[in-house]
C-alpha cells in the first residue's frame, strides 16, 4: 500500500483549531465520496478524458484522509496514480489542486451548508456565497487590470478548432489578458496554452489561467495541465454567475450541449431590461472550417429568441488577431462604465441575475419532462428553459449521477411548441453530426428524445 502526506497549501496553509475539527466531521459518507472522486480527477489533470467510469474503475483502492495537526490539516493519499508524479514527488500544480478540492468541498461548503446559516438563500444570498468563494479562493485579485476573458468552448473539438483556439489565446496573451475557462480539455485548454506563450513573449508576469468547475463535472473533465488556479463551485449556476461576474470580456468556441447552455445562460442575463447598460464584450469565434456551426447557433438564437438576443454578440469567423483587437478596444468601456457605476473592476455586482437563472435545476426525467418549452412566454424565461434542457443534455453525457439515471430510466423525454421542437431537435443533430457530444472516436449515444 503505497501512502503520501501533503502539507497544505493556499488558502488552507492557515486554518484556526475549530476549523480544523469541523473538516474532520464534514467527511460523511455523500461528501467524502464526492471529496475523494474529485482528487482522483484532479489526480488525472491533463488527462484527454470525458468518461468518468475510465478514472474510477482502475482505482478502487484509492482513498484519501484528512490527519487534523495544530497548526492545520494534511492530506493523505493512498494508492494514488503513479502518473502524477516526478521522480516520488508529487507535481506540484497537482499539490495545489488537492487542497482546491479541500477548500472548495469541504471547508467552503460546510460554511455555506443551509443547517449552519439558517439564512434564506436569496439572490443576494448566492450572489455574496460566489463571492465569498472566490474570494476565499484568492481569486478576486483587486489588480484593476480588467483583463480577464473568459473562454467557453466543448471539450470535444477537432484538430482545426483546437489550433485555432490556441491562436486566439496566443493573441489575448500578447495583448496581457488573461483567460478563465472550465478548466477541461479541448476549447478550455487551448486559449491558456497559446496565452502562456504570448505572455511569455511580452514578459507579462501576472499570467493567470484560471479554471472553474464544479463537482459533478470535473470528474469527467479532469484540469488541464495548463490551470493555476482551479476553483470549484457548488453547482452549475454558481460556476456559471462565477464566469460571468468575474468576466470583462467573453469569447466562446464551437461546442456542444454545455456550449450551448453557457450561452443561453449568457444571453438569457443579458436579455434582462435592468442589463441593458451593462458593457460586456462577447464574441462567437472559430475558424472558417466552423462558419456552419455559427450559422445554425446564429439562427436558432434568432428564431428562439429574437433579434434583439442576436445583437449582443459579434460573430468573427478566422481571425483570431481581430478577436483580441476587439477585446482590447473594449477594455477602457468596461472600465469607463465599471467607473461610472462605482462597481468593482473585479467582480460585476451591479448585473442582475433573475431567480430561474440561479436556482439549481437537478436534471432528472420528471424536472426534464415539465420544462415549459414554448413560445408564449417572457425571452429570459424561455432562455432560462432553453439553458436547462442543454444543463440535462450534459448531465445525461457525462456527469455520473446523470448517466446512471439515463441507464437505469432510458432517456430524458422533452416536449413543448413542434415548431421549437423541430429547430431544437435540428440543432442537437447537427451537434451529434458534428462530433461535438464526445470526445473524437467515441460513438455517442443521445440521452434524450424529442417528442411533440
Amino acid at each position: 500500500m503505497h501512502k503520501i502526506q501533503l502539507n497544505p497549501l493556499g488558502a488552507m496553509s492557515q486554518l484556526s483549531q475549530l476549523e480544523v475539527n469541523l473538516l474532520s466531521e464534514s467527511t460523511d459518507s455523500d461528501l467524502y465520496k464526492l471529496f475523494r472522486n474529485c482528487c482522483l480527477a484532479v489526480l488525472y489533470s491533463g488527462a484527454e478524458i470525458d468518461d468518468c467510469e475510465n478514472i474510477f474503475a482502475p482505482h478502487h483502492d484509492f482513498a484519501v484522509n484528512l490527519i487534523s495537526r495544530e497548526r492545520g490539516v494534511k492530506v493523505e493519499l493512498v494508492n494514488p496514480p503513479a502518473h502524477a508524479f516526478v521522480d516520488g514527488q508529487l507535481i506540484k500544480g497537482v499539490h495545489e489542486h488537492i487542497f482546491s478540492v479541500l477548500r472548495d468541498l469541504l471547508h467552503m461548503g460546510a460554511k455555506y451548508s443551509a443547517q449552519s446559516l439558517h439564512v434564506l438563500a436569496d439572490s443576494d444570498y448566492i450572489t455574496h456565497s460566489v463571492f465569498d468563494m472566490l474570494r476565499h479562493a484568492q481569486t478576486i485579485k483587486n489588480t484593476a487590470e480588467l483583463n480577464m476573458v473568459v473562454c467557453w468552448g466543448g471539450h470535444s473539438i477537432g484538430t482545426v478548432e483546437y489550433q485555432y483556439t490556441k491562436e486566439v489565446g496566443y493573441q489575448l496573451g500578447l495583448r496581457n489578458l488573461n483567460i478563465c475557462t472550465g478548466c477541461g480539455p479541448g476549447a478550455m485548454k487551448g486559449p491558456m496554452k497559446g496565452a502562456t506563450i504570448g505572455h511569455a513573449k511580452q514578459r507579462y508576469k501576472n499570467g493567470r489561467y484560471l479554471g472553474l468547475t464544479e463537482p459533478g463535472i470535473i470528474a469527467a473533465e479532469p484540469p488541464n495541465a495548463i490551470v493555476n488556479e482551479l476553483v470549484i463551485m457548488p453547482d452549475i449556476e454558481k460556476r456559471l454567475e462565477a464566469f460571468i461576474r468575474l468576466s470583462h470580456a467573453i469569447v466562446i468556441f464551437p461546442g456542444g450541449a454545455g456550449t450551448a447552455e453557457e450561452l443561453l445562460y449568457l444571453i438569457g442575463i443579458m436579455l434582462d431590461t435592468q442589463n441593458e447598460e451593462q458593457i460586456l464584450p462577447i464574441i462567437l469565434t472559430g475558424p472558417e472550417q466552423s462558419k456552419a456551426y455559427f450559422e445554425s447557433i446564429d439562427q436558432f438564437i434568432g428564431e428562439a429568441l429574437g433579434p434583439d438576443a442576436q445583437k449582443l454578440y459579434e460573430i468573427v469567423v478566422g481571425d483570431a488577431a481581430k478577436v483580441a483587437q476587439i477585446i482590447k478596444q473594449k477594455q477602457s468601456l468596461v472600465r469607463d462604465y465599471r467607473k461610472e457605476t462605482g462597481d468593482s473592476y473585479d467582480f460585476n455586482w451591479s448585473l442582475k441575475i433573475a431567480a430561474e437563472f440561479q436556482s439549481p435545476f437537478i436534471p432528472n426525467h420528471s424536472s426534464m419532462a415539465e420544462l415549459n418549452l414554448h413560445f408564449d412566454q417572457p425571452k429570459t424565461e424561455l432562455a432560462a428553459a432553453l439553458r436547462q434542457v442543454f444543463s440535462g443534455i450534459v448531465a445525461g453525457n457525462v456527469k455520473s449521477e446523470g448517466v446512471v439515471l439515463i441507464k437505469e430510466h432510458g432517456p430524458f423525454q422533452l416536449k413543448g411548441d413542434p415548431k421549437l421542437m423541430e429547430m431544437m431537435d435540428g440543432l442537437l443533430e447537427s451537434f451529434v453530426q458534428q462530433q461535438r457530444m464526445k470526445l473524437p472516436g467515441s460513438k455517442y449515444v443521445p440521452c434524450y428524445q424529442i417528442t411533440e
